[in-house]
């Protein structure tokens, strides 16, 4: 089929509707919402398009290529579940091989249902879904250790820690940071001392899925650090300011058009920050060339930081304040449980020590801790000193006090008879 059959003239406002109606790949976009699935789904039907060989002269444009497929399929619906068919007899006999997971050909299929749902093409998923091969709910892949994010931070790049320590120590998702503003961080301070105790992170915010989390002091000081080092260079920090940009030049050295202005901040997409984070892990040494037979790393570069929070927090704070601040739906519990942001950050500083990175922050705080703890016991010990030392001196007083009585009573008695002068000294002691 030739591309001049699905080329749609330019619409006014009034038929936009049926504009979208009659074009597939416009539809296939508009019900996705999140654009990082939208480029998950995207790649992975055109890995469907390329295995049934259906347009490859249209290789790079899947507009083209959604169209025509949408058109050819409502003309011959069965020619359209055939090639379906075909996709996922393949793919099935490549789970059994151990090249893919089960997990993986299920994720072929939301983006394949998902286009022809979008264009109205009737293929029986029901009967399709049948034959394939049960899917594991949970990868079975881990969290990263506490060392390795200790090492990963050492990456010569001034975003890393502050985007690795929020991460942590918030649970967001990667998506999160095409939202995230200076605005939405909001520090928590101790009014005894002043000190920032956490700060919460205002996640999604005017989207449905808005929900707030809170990070660490660590990763409150990181990203304050961050946005002053901009400032320092020119650039006018302020609430609307992205957390997150591009990098410019902080030397003399020319380096053509790689690096950006100081002063004109360009927001990097969450594709940006991953890329930064696997850069990282390679450069690091964390991560390695997989042995043969084996598909998947140990741990995923963005998603394992959120099993990292996951994991800790849920070790010290409740269930389902953990639920809330990962953005997580409760269920029916959603429309009863209402905590108070006080009440949930309150919970939250039970796990920022379990969440910090830097340990030698730790130790300092542990050391302090225990240095006030001395000081409170050596403070109880002198107090109990200082009151048996004023006891005894009370007691030596009242001693001395009846003392001047008693000679008081015998000046007394000398007075009227100075004959008793002569008395001597064992019969005074005797006079009460």
């Amino acid at each position: 089929m030739s591309r001049t059959n699905c080329e749609i003239n330019p619409l006014t406002e009034s038929n936009s509707y049926n504009y979208y109606l009659s074009n597939a790949y416009k539809m296939f976009v508009f019900s996705i919402r999140s654009e990082v699935t939208r480029k998950y789904y995207e790649r992975r039907l055109r890995h469907f398009f390329n295995h049934i060989h259906f347009e490859v002269e249209n290789l790079k444009n899947m507009e083209v290529r959604c169209n025509n497929f949408s058109v050819k399929g409502k003309i011959d619906t069965n020619w359209a579940i055939e090639q379906v068919i075909t996709f996922l007899h393949f793919q099935k006999d490549r789970v059994y091989k151990g090249e893919i997971t089960a997990s993986t050909l299920r994720n072929f299929i939301k983006a394949i249902k998902l286009f022809c749902d979008s264009c109205d093409l009737n293929i029986p998923w029901k009967k399709l879904m049948k034959g394939l091969p049960r899917a594991v709910q949970a990868a079975n892949d881990r969290a990263p250790t506490l060392e390795e994010i200790q090492k990963l931070v050492e990456y010569p790049d001034r975003r890393i820690k502050p985007v690795v320590y929020t991460m942590v120590s918030s649970g967001i998702r990667l998506g999160a940071w095409d939202y995230l503003k200076w605005k939405h961080v909001i520090p928590i301070v101790n009014q005894d001392d002043k000190t920032v105790v956490a700060a919460k992170l205002k996640v999604y915010e005017g989207d449905v899925e808005e929900y707030y989390s809170f990070i660490t002091p660590e990763a409150y000081k990181a990203l304050k650090d961050w946005m002053e080092f901009r400032a320092s260079y020119g650039e006018n920090i302020n609430g609307e300011s992205w957390l997150m940009r591009d990098l410019w030049q902080t030397t003399n050295v020319s380096y053509g058009a790689r690096w950006g202005l100081a002063t004109v901040p360009k927001k990097i997409k969450n594709t940006g920050i991953k890329r930064m984070l696997e850069r990282a892990l390679w450069d690091q040494g964390i991560r390695n060339k997989l042995k043969d037979g084996i598909k998947r790393h140990e741990f995923k570069a963005a998603h394992g930081f959120r099993k990292f929070y996951k994991s800790r927090a849920g070790q010290v704070m409740r269930p389902i304040n953990v639920e809330l601040t990962m953005g997580h739906n409760i269920g029916l519990s959603d429309c009863y449980y209402r905590p108070t942001e006080t009440e949930v950050s309150n919970d939250y500083r039970k796990a920022v020590d379990l969440l910090t990175i830097n340990s030698e922050r730790i130790t300092l705080k542990n050391q302090i801790h225990r240095l006030r703890e001395d000081n409170q016991n050596n403070e109880y010990v002198i107090k109990g000193k200082l009151q048996e030392k004023e006891d005894q001196i009370k007691g030596l007083e009242d001693n001395v006090k009846l003392l001047k009585e008693g000679m008081n009573k015998i000046f007394m008695l000398i007075q009227q008879n100075p004959t008793l002068a002569n008395i001597k000294p064992e019969i005074l002691n005797q006079i009460e």
